[in-house]
């Protein structure tokens, strides 16, 4: 029975998530929690996971079998509690939770994974264009309840953003630099998400994980995830792990990987699973651009923070 070592010290409450889904969750021993910031590679690690779990790379739903518990908007709780009672074999679990909103309990396994920050935001920008007129509803449905409960959530629709690429890159850099620092409560921004993680990178059953480590060596990747996960992956299985886990494997399998999206995208999986690729933000960007960044970066957490999350373990 795991024994609980560090409870949450923050609480996130918004229309899309609620830490407080966390707390009726009965942990096992050996459970696994994914947990990154958005479109960091969290379905992408969840498969890999998912294909090392059952040593098989035959298709599983992904995005059923690991729900994200953490989300308000998609199944009501009792159904995903009920859900993971039930599982049988090794559990794996999503979050898009800082890690000092999630409990950390002493036999559960934890990965993170990060990316730079103007790839995830390049890549969110193509997930909010496509989000679903019902899944919109969702959302004020979701902010008008805690509305009612005197939770305050933002009022009205989003602000508009830019088509341009770099301005919408601008606009969040902007956004980024002009927030005040994280003191502990609410969903902080990217950098302060991230510096939860890596803060408490000694810890054992932490690992972190980065997008572009994934993209330059896979098979690398995927085998120091087993050993982190304790679990002894054939040489001869490998391979065929690998090229399940590969992102054209996954895009041509969406639909059946993660078949909640149909109602949630305007192409489904297409959408959610978009170019799998780093370094989009070259395009977008100036020098001057790009430096800016940089100094922002390392203002918020340190050079050696804002050089992992820029490169990876490389």
């Amino acid at each position: 029975m795991p024994k609980l070592v560090r409870a949450p010290t923050r609480v996130v409450i918004s229309p899309v998530m609620d830490s407080r889904r966390w707390d009726t969750f009965e942990p096992r021993d050996g459970d696994i929690i994914i947990a990154t910031y958005a479109k960091c590679g969290t379905t992408w690690t969840q498969r890999i996971v998912d294909l090392l779990v059952w040593q098989s790379p035959d298709i599983r739903p992904v995005g059923e079998i690991s729900p994200w518990l953490d989300a308000a908007v998609f199944t009501p709780l009792e159904e995903d509690l009920a859900m993971l009672k039930a599982q049988t074999h090794r559990r794996y679990i999503k979050s898009h939770l800082p890690f000092d909103a999630l409990p950390v309990w002493d036999t559960v396994k934890y990965i993170h994974v990060a990316r730079d920050g103007r790839d995830a935001r390049l890549s969110w920008q193509n997930h909010e264009k496509g989000f679903t007129p019902e899944f919109g509803k969702r959302f004020a449905q979701r902010a008008a309840e805690l509305a009612a409960q005197g939770i305050a959530v933002p009022a009205g629709p989003p602000p508009q953003r830019p088509d341009d690429p770099r301005e919408y890159l601008l606009q969040w850099m902007d956004e980024v630099e002009a927030a005040p620092r994280d003191d502990g409560t609410g969903y902080p921004t990217f950098f302060d998400f991230e510096n939860t993680y890596w803060r408490e990178r000694g810890r054992e059953i932490l690992l972190l994980v980065h997008y572009d480590d994934l993209n330059a060596d896979l098979a690398g990747e995927m085998r120091r995830i087993s050993e982190f996960l304790e679990i002894d992956t054939p040489a001869s299985l490998m391979p065929k792990l690998v090229e399940a886990a590969r992102f054209a494997a996954m895009k041509k399998d969406g639909d059946a990987l993660v078949p909640k999206l149909k109602m949630a995208f305007d192409r489904g999986a297409d959408r959610f699973l978009n170019k799998g690729v780093s370094g989009r933000w070259r395009d977008a960007l100036t020098d001057a651009d790009a430096q800016r960044y940089g100094a922002i970066a390392r203002k918020r957490v340190g050079p050696e923070l804002a050089a992992w999350l820029e490169g990876g373990r490389r």
